[in-house]
């Protein structure tokens, strides 16, 4: 009986280690072999375990959703070197090569770096107040501790749970797809994503690396999370790293005034977009009494150079921008400063 119960270990450890994304898939396969014939495993473990064909892995699949990521320099696809599978984990310990600029782009222990800058030892460069905030480790750490709740409070955001299910509805046409939830802090969204199961793969992506962080230290912490469905992504708004036309979905939560430049991120969102593809985002609108005041718009303007932040004064304002861009069937919905807009790339 004691030999009978070791080799049914062993031969679950053995199933566990063949997991296809922990191996490539050659060695997958191979291994898969050895074991079905293996004496350490009993038979009726093997009648239950395998049957007459190999394992099946979907590498056309797999290679689809590899081919969304790009080079952030000349958006040509790159070729990767690591797991065979597009996972949190794997993700973490992978390398990328673009062909054409000849660029290697690495994974770091939480996330894959595919900033433009990402890797370099000497040159880097300073990005705006508004995105240098975010790289501070307390901040990242505070985010979901009650810097995002306070939103709630002095601007009408409904709270996490209720903007999902406003962002459900909106993405019904992509469902099932890639979604890119841009600048998405410690994750609060992309946890969301992933855990709904209503999307393929969740690329959660932020410029903060103690924001990617915090993310994976979140994801760490939750008991049977889809890992699977998951990668963090390090990169610029303003050079996004995916092949043209390749997304489904872009979420941008409490974002687009933050950014440097709406119009360059915007119009780099559009362009990863498929035909048909959504753009999703919340935001607030000061269009009160303070939008008539005659020093206003040019206050926002010096606010805007100084910081890198922006305030918007009206939805037309918002309108203007995702048409400027190539979106179109803008719609929003509001609650005192709170606004979520959408927006589709034409057909």
């Amino acid at each position: 009986m004691e030999k009978l119960m070791a080799r049914e270990a062993v031969g679950s450890d053995l199933l566990s280690a063949l997991r296809p994304s922990r191996l490539n898939f050659n060695l997958v396969r191979c291994c898969f072999q050895v074991v079905k014939s293996s004496p350490l495993i009993p038979a009726r473990i093997r009648a239950r375990l395998f049957t007459d064909k190999d394992p099946v892995i979907d590498e056309s699949s797999l290679k689809i959703r590899k081919d969304i990521i790009a080079c952030p320099i000349c958006y040509e696809r790159v070729s990767w070197n690591g797991g065979i599978d597009l996972s949190l984990e794997a993700v973490a310990r992978s390398t990328l090569e673009c062909s054409c600029c000849r660029k290697s782009y690495t994974g770091k222990d939480s996330h894959l770096d595919l900033t433009v800058t990402g890797g370099n030892k000497v040159y880097g460069e300073p990005m705006a107040v508004s995105t240098e905030l975010f790289r501070f480790p307390l901040v990242s750490f505070l985010y979901e501790r009650g810097w995002r709740q306070s939103f709630t409070v002095w601007g009408g955001f409904p709270g996490p749970e209720q903007e999902f299910e406003l962002i459900k509805d909106y993405l019904q046409p992509v469902l099932g797809g890639t979604i890119v939830d841009a600048s998405c802090g410690s994750g609060m969204f992309s946890r969301l994503f992933a855990k709904s199961g209503l999307f393929s793969l969740v690329v959660a992506l932020d410029y903060s690396e103690s924001m990617l962080r915090q993310c994976y230290d979140f994801i760490k912490q939750e008991d049977n999370f889809p890992q699977e469905k998951l990668i963090l992504v390090r990169a610029d708004i303003s050079r996004l790293p995916f092949a043209s036309g390749s997304i489904e979905a872009v979420h941008a939560g409490a974002a687009l005034h933050c950014w440097p430049s709406p119009s360059a991120a915007v119009a780099e969102i559009s362009r990863v977009l498929k035909p048909g593809g959504m753009f999703v985002a919340t935001t607030y609108i000061m269009d009160g009494l303070l939008s008539y005041f005659p020093l206003t718009r040019p206050l926002r303007q010096g606010m805007a150079q100084l910081s890198g932040s922006h305030v918007f004064l009206s939805e037309k304002e918002l309108e203007d921008l995702c048409a400027s861009c190539g979106l179109m069937n803008f719609t929003c919905t509001r609650n005192r400063l709170f606004v979520m807009i959408t927006a589709m790339k034409p057909v």
